[in-house]
């Protein structure tokens, strides 16, 4: 009796045990690293990094050390987007969406103004973001 309590025992537990899946991992396209009030360019425009010895020099960004590793330098591209001198805070720019077509990847902007109606900082701003798309492909941005 003891044997056979035994060896059901030792049979559940060889069924109970399964064996680890894996997972694929899904990198979403892009990635914003970095969305900021002041500290953008004069102007409006959109810089799109992606030769390594340009992209390097987001390296020594304090803003955006550890959020780019060297493995990003060779398998992604980035833009800067930039929104411009505002006269006030409460100003912004973001991505609206990203589509990746055969041979490119389509950023599309969105620019957020301040509410008419909220308390704003009478300041000059510069706003800007830094967005990560995780594809050599050609970027264009509208």
């Amino acid at each position: 009796m003891k044997k056979s309590i035994l060896s059901i025992a030792i049979v559940l537990m060889l069924f109970s045990c399964k064996t680890a899946e894996k997972v694929p991992t899904h990198k979403n396209l892009y990635e914003v690293l970095l969305q900021k009030n002041d500290g953008g360019g004069n102007i409006n425009f959109y810089e799109i990094l992606s030769e390594p010895n340009e992209i390097k020099m987001l390296l020594n960004d304090e803003n955006l050390k550890g959020k780019i590793s060297e493995a990003d330098v060779k398998q992604s591209n980035f833009v800067i987007l930039n929104m411009g001198q505002k006269p006030t805070s409460g100003y912004a720019i973001t991505v609206d969406n990203v589509e990746e077509t055969d041979k490119q990847i389509i950023v599309k902007v969105k620019e957020l103004l301040p509410d008419p109606n909220a308390m704003l900082m009478q300041m000059i701003t510069y706003p800007y973001t830094v967005v990560k798309v995780n594809s050599k492909k050609e970027i264009i941005v509208k």
